[in-house]
């Protein structure tokens, strides 16, 4: 079957690009079905055969896996096939991906040794990236043979891809750098309109490999820098944390003082780990910069405390997410429904004016703390397109809004029927922001009052004024009944029996060509006036066979031009001799 023709095309691989298609085909039939057996009996060994120089390191493994050369270099870049000597970051990432997917088939586990050599060769290939001014990082290869070069974008987006893939079938963190991974970001998130849809899909696609995988990124510590506002070097010093503060809060501060540690490599002070008091949220940070030496103080002026606003961002917990309908005079709940906001609802409730809807949930950070975002509202959708919309409030943990449908009856519109729902809670710092559609409930709502408020009216939908219009389909009338056959060649003889009537006249008078001209010039202007006659009947002809109207006439015109000359050339000729003869 396939599988087995696909292992054997990874048995007979020649080159990276017949391992990359191969394996990745073996990795979709695994992912796509979960009856199948789908394996590499030799995954190590096909490991190597993609990594390593065979012919020195595996001799048992079968002729066919042999490489000559190794694909990896030493920079980290890759090459297609011991063919082709150039390598490139694109082939790198087709490799990372290739290597992936050959550990995710494995049966036993692979040599760790391999894949600590394969962490070294992608460190290698991360010094290989490139700047833009604004901090921007991506990677690009040389311009050697126009048809395999791929452009930044593609380029890095490959590496990226194969990076992610790798990530996700290791144990292990690649402790990759956060600010080369943040630069990378930049790089994605900086490009406005792309190329054409194959850029558009890198991007997107990049975009979500770096969103989806956390686990392969580190990202490092806190660094601060020091420099004079020219970024000239400062003298040595010491630059301490002396206070963090929540954004709009006036508490006291949430972390001891303490100094950061100085990297004389970077030339940067470094915060190695934020304190435990630090969650989602937005934060001021207060430094303190102390110099060594106390006669700097006299040359380099520097403010007694700099603040620096910080973001945290995390994902942030939602739970006991509930949906209910209360009685107005009672408050007993009638019905009651839990909520999946981070997966998918369709909830299904009914109303009337005398009721109330409620709807409670609780936000938490990573470490267990309340978390009020921005925004929290909850939208009420009639099907005539008008919209409400109500802002959640929130006591410490619990977020909750009852709607009191009595009161609101007026607001609505007194418009009954079915009421879609939808929960918007968003956040700078919340990483999972939510948009997410309840379901819908169903109000039964009193008649309007004759001076009741009219809904507003609803903006016209763009698409449907300016989007395309409905396609118009012509029905051509039938047309009308033919006469009978007989008919019609009884009126075409008729048509016919003067032309008839005209050459038995001819036959039966004769030809009379005395007076046809005998010398040269004359005779020439007679017989091209005769065939400007027979082009004209020829004309006629194709008029009501293959010509209409307007190429006829245009024909007609160069004919009746020719005519009208020779015509007159040889009725000259047969005026002047019918004079002569006249006179002798």
């Amino acid at each position: 079957g396939i599988i087995s023709r696909l292992n054997a095309a990874v048995s007979g691989a020649s080159s990276l690009l017949d391992f990359y298609y191969s394996v990745g085909g073996l990795v979709l039939i695994k992912d796509q079905s979960s009856e199948a057996d789908v394996h590499l009996a030799d995954a190590e060994g096909v490991f190597r055969s993609v990594k390593i120089y065979l012919g020195r390191l595996r001799p048992t493994i079968s002729v066919e896996l042999a490489v000559d050369v190794a694909f990896s270099q030493s920079d980290g870049r890759w090459r297609y096939s011991s063919n082709n000597p150039e390598s490139s970051a694109f082939a790198a990432g087709i490799a990372l991906e290739t290597l992936a997917g050959i550990v995710s088939l494995a049966s036993s586990e692979i040599d760790q040794s391999l894949i600590s050599t394969l962490k070294n060769d992608i460190i290698k290939l991360f010094d290989s990236i490139e700047k833009y001014d604004d901090g921007a990082l991506y990677f690009d290869d040389k311009l050697v043979d126009g048809h395999e070069y791929q452009g930044p974008l593609s380029t890095t987006s490959s590496v990226l891809r194969g990076l992610t893939a790798f990530a996700a079938v290791t144990a292990e963190n690649l402790n990759l750098p956060g600010d080369k991974m943040l630069g990378l970001a930049k790089f994605f998130l900086g490009i406005c309109v792309p190329g054409d849809a194959k850029d558009f899909f890198n991007q997107i696609d990049s975009l979500a490999c770096l969103e989806s995988n956390r686990q392969g990124f580190s990202l490092g510590s806190f660094n601060v820098g020091v420099s004079t506002v020219l970024g000239s070097e400062v003298p040595s010093l010491t630059v301490k944390l002396v206070g963090a503060f929540s954004s709009g809060s006036k508490d006291a501060s949430l972390v001891e003082s303490q100094e950061l540690n100085f990297d004389k490599t970077s030339g940067l002070h470094i915060l190695n780990d934020l304190p435990k008091s630090i969650d989602v949220g937005s934060y001021t940070f207060v430094f303190e910069v102390v110099f060594h030496e106390p006669e700097h103080e006299e040359v380099y002026f520097m403010g007694s405390q700099t603040k620096v606003p910080i973001s945290v961002t995390g994902l942030i917990k939602v739970e006991n997410s509930e949906i209910a309908v209360l009685d107005s005079d009672l408050g007993s709940i009638e019905s009651q429904k839990k909520l999946d906001l981070a997966g998918k609802n369709a909830i299904s409730l009914s109303a009337n004016h005398l009721q109330k809807l409620r709807l409670s949930f609780q936000l938490t950070t990573p470490h267990g703390r309340s978390f009020k975002p921005h925004q929290a509202f909850l939208k009420l959708r009639h099907e005539s397109k008008v919209e409400h919309i109500f802002v959640v409030g929130n006591s410490g943990k619990q977020f909750e809004i009852v709607l009191n449908f009595l009161g609101l009856v007026e607001k609505f519109f007194y418009l009954s029927g079915k009421y879609d729902m939808e929960l918007t809670i968003g956040d700078a710092a919340m990483e999972n922001s939510l948009l997410v559609a309840i379901g819908h409930i169903e109000l039964d709502l009193p008649e309007a009052p004759e001076k009741a408020p009219r809904p507003p009216p609803q903006p016209v939908d763009p698409y449907s004024r300016y989007g395309p219009k409905a396609e118009i389909t012509h029905i051509f009338r039938a047309p009308e009944k033919r006469p009978p056959q007989e008919l019609s060649l009884a009126f075409l003889g008729l048509t016919i029996l003067p032309l008839l009537g005209f050459l038995i006249g001819l036959l039966r008078l004769g030809v009379n060509l005395k007076n046809f001209p005998t010398k040269p010039v004359p005779a020439t202007f007679a017989v091209l006036f005769h065939v400007g006659i027979g082009a004209v009947l020829l004309l006629y002809v194709f008029f009501w066979v293959k010509l209409d109207l307007f190429q006829t006439l245009k024909l007609l015109g160069f004919l009746g031009v020719f005519l009208v000359f020779v015509g007159h050339r040889i009725l000259s000729h047969l005026a002047a001799a019918s004079a002569k003869l006249k006179s002798a």
